[in-house]
């Protein structure tokens, strides 16, 4: 019985260890990114009804290489639109969504990825493209010029 509790938490260190850490407050994210020279990765998703959006996170924010990576160089900002009851956001990260959206969303475009400097200035985007996990962050790092 103790191996097996011992096992199960080293499997749930292991799988901490690479967890993306997403910010979800654009104050939060530029504050980060002027600290770590970082870009600031905007991500607009709609978690639980957009197909292209689950697929990116599958494909690419979810791998291993994607997040050892941006560990070390992006700052994660998530704007998530979900429908479900179940998966309903709090009034305020609604409107801080609402808001991001407005700046820099104001087509309704899911999934959408915006590259962002560290005072918010739009450097690039992109969506959901199939392509393997280095040539989207090939594609990413393209906007910084």
């Amino acid at each position: 019985m103790k191996i097996r509790n011992l096992l199960f938490a080293l499997f749930l260190g292991t799988g901490m260890l690479f967890a993306q850490d997403w910010q979800t407050d654009l104050t939060v994210a530029k504050e980060m990114s002027g600290a770590g020279n970082k870009r600031i990765i905007l991500v607009f998703q709609g978690s639980d009804w957009c197909a292209p959006c689950i697929k990116l996170d599958k494909r690419i924010w979810s791998s291993e290489e994607f997040q050892k990576y941006a560990s070390d160089h992006f700052v994660m900002l998530l704007a998530d639109f979900p429908r479900k009851k179940q998966n309903r956001l709090s009034d305020e990260q609604k409107n801080k969504n609402e808001q991001l959206a407005e700046t820099y969303n104001r087509n309704g475009y899911f999934p959408l990825v915006v590259v962002l400097d560290k005072e918010g200035k739009v450097l690039g985007q992109t969506g959901y493209k199939n392509i393997s996990v280095q040539e989207y962050i090939n594609l990413l790092e393209s906007f910084f010029g």
